[in-house]
């Protein structure tokens, strides 16, 4: 923790001369103290007070976010004010999730289904992209190879179970490209790789829809001309960082070790 301490302590000096940090700071006081450090990474769009106002009140809706360590919750921040996207709101952009990671509480940075959504249409090319659910009784059909197809026809009455998910892009030139996954392979997909699946705090618990969504949109997104920055972008999902950069995008991810929020002490 003194390192910690030590590290932040240096960052707030080459911005605010006169902030002293103290190891009886809470994350708040923190969050308070490196808003000279966060301004310089927000977009226009997002102002250092409300920004500052939407981290406390992640501390608040999520009160375990405040045992995570100082850094990896100010990092997993700084992504978010990076990419110009707002942490644990209703608009469900991104999420702070505490996360055991090698027997320590760390905070733990995800995109949301809406984040994602934003970021692909910050790329020139894109005109639309989309994802639905499939229920049940809609009617629902596709085909691959040269002739690609996807038609589907949601019911107007009972929807029945969760059946399916699929993302489609289109692009300023005309081309286009759909991905279908099935809810079962949806599920085996987020318990291999997503680390916090299983965890009480995980988006995948609150709008399980959305997380779907952002899954198939994902895997759709390979297929697409994206532009480095985005690909930098997604490569901050589900990632737990130690330190603090101008371009977050350079910091190296730690080793996620497997073990649910719930199994802490």
């Amino acid at each position: 923790m003194g390192d910690i301490r030590s590290e932040l302590a240096k960052k707030a000096e080459q911005t605010q001369g006169n902030t002293k940090l103290t190891k009886s700071m809470s994350i708040a006081d923190l969050i308070k103290a490196m808003e000279p450090e966060i301004q310089k990474a927000l977009p226009s769009v997002i102002t250092p007070e409300r920004f500052t106002r939407m981290a406390l009140s992640a501390l608040n809706t999520t009160p375990k976010l405040q045992e995570c360590t100082p850094m990896s919750f100010l990092a997993a921040l700084m992504n978010a004010a990076q990419l110009g996207l707002e942490p644990n709101t209703p608009l469900g952009q991104a999420y702070l999730i505490p996360y055991k990671n090698k027997n320590v509480l760390e905070c733990q940075f995800q995109l949301g289904y809406r984040g994602m959504i934003d970021l692909a249409y910050r790329n020139g090319h894109m005109q639309s992209i989309e994802a639905q659910a499939v229920y049940e009784n809609d009617v629902f059909s596709y085909a691959l190879g040269l002739h690609p197809e996807l038609v589907h026809k949601p019911t107007l009455e009972e929807k029945g179970a969760l059946k399916a998910f699929y993302a489609i892009f289109r692009l300023d030139n005309g081309g286009f490209r759909f991905e279908v996954m099935g809810k079962t392979y949806i599920d085996w997909y987020a318990n291999r790789y997503s680390k916090a699946f299983t965890s009480e705090f995980s988006p995948w618990k609150s709008n399980y829809e959305g997380m779907a969504k952002k899954t198939v949109i994902k895997q759709l997104l390979k297929y697409a001309p994206l532009k480095t920055e985005f690909q930098r972008a997604l490569s901050t999902d589900e990632t737990i960082k130690n330190s603090l950069n101008v371009d977050m995008g350079e910091v190296l991810s730690e080793d996620i070790i497997d073990m649910p929020c719930e199994e802490v002490a």
